[in-house]
């Protein structure tokens, strides 16, 4: 059965059967009817993911794969703030009268910065995704390849704090191929289990592998860090619905072996192929 099935599943009774809930007390969240979101969660969540073997899209209900990558690539490749720019309606509720969530993901992804200055001494900015690239290509072994998009001068310009908010990739060697294998960590602040955690999961670890493809590396390990994992009062019956579920095997990942550049990457050029999966779950409820 799939891994990232297990994991999922294991989480949520975690969460359930031993989390702490926020009844009682003052929270920011409100249902669409103004009533109070309370959660029950679990603090410090560490999931891992060997990419290596399979890919981590739940089969209790599908991913919509081609969706999650637009929302990735709409940050990490197209650096948007605008929905405009984005094929979902996932942010429609932060965006304000132009399409804009402010400074927030995309446009942090874009701001440019000095990072090194070369033969001349001449000063080279890059933003951060080129950052990234760069650095894998001439550095790999470095131990300071991070992305943050946790800005604190800018955060009072975002309509919502950036939840994933920053990655820190570290490549290994495979030992058997002699091949480079590039990991990553996903630092998460929070996340809303139901709605987004396997959306989240499938997204960085596409990412992941399209980093290693144009790098000439293997895709290997996920670390994914959610420092509050929680599930909502109203999407608890969901849940536990959900995860007693027939479970299938994992779907198999192709990424189109013709692309070289981050760039260049669409949603098209990604696939699950025998990917099963148990019914979806409709109009699930969403706190703003």
């Amino acid at each position: 059965m799939s891994y990232a099935d297990r994991v999922f599943v294991d989480m949520c009774e975690e969460i359930i059967n031993r989390g702490t809930g926020s009844q009682g007390m003052e929270v920011r969240p409100r249902w669409e009817d103004g009533t109070p979101a309370h959660t029950i969660k679990r603090f410090g969540v560490v999931n891992r993911y060997d990419l290596s073997r399979e890919f981590p899209a739940i089969t209790l209900r599908r991913t919509a794969i081609k969706s999650c990558v637009n929302e990735m690539l709409w940050i990490w490749q197209k650096k948007s703030n605008n929905i405009r720019d984005l094929k979902s309606s996932v942010w429609d509720e932060w965006a304000d009268e132009e399409g804009s969530i402010g400074k927030a993901y995309g446009y942090q992804i874009g701001k440019k910065y000095l990072h090194h200055t070369d033969a001349d001494g001449s000063p080279v900015y890059m933003d951060q995704i080129d950052a990234v690239l760069y650095d894998l290509r001439h550095n790999p072994f470095s131990r300071r390849i991070i992305v943050n998009m946790y800005n604190f001068d800018d955060l009072h310009e975002m309509h919502l704090y950036p939840c994933a908010y920053s990655m820190t990739f570290n490549v290994t060697k495979n030992p058997k191929s002699g091949r480079m294998v590039l990991n990553a960590i996903l630092n998460q602040r929070s996340q809303d289990v139901l709605a987004a955690n396997n959306w989240n999961v499938c997204q960085y670890a596409v990412l992941l592998h399209m980093l290693a493809q144009v790098c000439h590396m293997e895709a290997g390990e996920l670390v994914h860090v959610i420092a509050d994992a929680h599930i909502y009062d109203r999407h608890i019956p969901l849940v536990q619905e959900l995860i007693s579920r027939e479970q299938f095997p994992a779907p198999k990942f192709w990424l189109n072996p013709e692309i070289h550049d981050f760039y260049q990457f669409t949603e098209e050029d990604i696939r699950l192929d025998d990917y099963q999966y148990g019914p979806q779950i409709k109009n699930i409820p969403i706190a703003v």
